[in-house]
């Protein structure tokens, strides 16, 4: 596919979430689980330009998602997006102006079709979003799927909704928070185990391996491990196991970055501290 989008993942982690799609005309916030001076701090690390930002999406209301979202909303003159359960999820967020939208709703925004998906987790009606771009009406191609891409995190399992998603995008990012033994034998508590490990909690390194082949077609170029946990996990477990699910080889000493043989197909991690961006 040629890269009508790029997805710059400023952070991705307990302590923090926020990322931006930049479509043809203009850009998608998802999230915003840093404060705005730490917003805007990793979007020029990344070269990312927030200007350009025409709407923002919320995932769920955790604080990880939404702790900058009131003070960045002051400013913020465009729409915000989420599902009537996050809206009323959090008194913080109360005086954030939502324009609310169910999974399975569409918006336009930037040039991209985004398309709201659910997911499984302890919040009230989570979603992620997938990301398109179409060709242009009275075009030969009109509605020719020109890019894609998508990704799911806080979710203890994959929907339905969310593998059909997920099929197919150039880039798929995809929740690799623990390493089961590591979560196992780690300092949580009994009960923080079980609520990782649950329907409702996310996704293990063991459970996104299983699930990515089936979700990778010739269309895909990128697949980015994300959200991944500081005490249960480690970049190059999350790699790894997706690498060896894909059959790509380590492309660096630390195996934190993989190849396929033929060079198509790459696997990376999103940090919790560094942006990347990912054409």
């Amino acid at each position: 596919m040629t890269p009508y989008m790029h997805l710059h993942i400023l952070a991705s982690g307990s302590k923090g979430n926020a990322a931006v799609v930049e479509g043809p005309t203009g850009s998608v916030l998802v999230d915003c689980g840093l404060s705005r001076k730490r917003l805007y701090e990793r979007a020029r690390e990344a070269g990312c330009d927030l200007s350009r930002v025409e709407a923002i999406l919320v995932t769920h209301e955790h604080s990880d998602h939404t702790t900058g979202l009131p003070v960045v909303c002051r400013r913020f003159m465009g729409p915000v997006y989420a599902t009537a359960g996050t809206a009323s999820g959090r008194r913080n967020l109360a005086d954030v102006p939502f324009t609310l939208i169910d999974s399975g709703d569409t918006v336009e925004v930037g040039g991209m079709v985004i398309r709201a998906f659910s997911t499984s987790h302890d919040v009230n009606d989570p979603t992620c979003f997938r990301f398109e771009v179409r060709g242009q009406a009275g075009e030969p191609d009109e509605d020719e799927l020109l890019d894609a891409l998508a990704w799911a995190t806080d979710t203890g399992f994959l929907t339905d909704d969310a593998l059909d998603a997920l099929y197919g995008c150039r880039i798929i990012g995809i929740e690799a928070n623990h390493d089961a033994r590591l979560l196992a034998t780690g300092p949580y508590p009994a009960y923080l185990k079980a609520r990782v490990a649950s329907e409702r909690g996310h996704l293990s390194n063991e459970q996104a391996a299983q699930a990515i082949p089936a979700l990778v077609t010739h269309n895909t170029e990128v697949v980015v491990a994300m959200h991944l946990s500081e005490e249960n996990n480690r970049p190059s477990l999350a790699v790894r196991a997706l690498a060896q699910a894909l059959g790509a080889e380590a492309a660096d000493t630390t195996f934190t970055e993989a190849r396929s043989p033929d060079g198509l197909l790459s696997v990376c991690a999103a940090s919790q501290y560094v942006p990347i961006t990912l054409w």
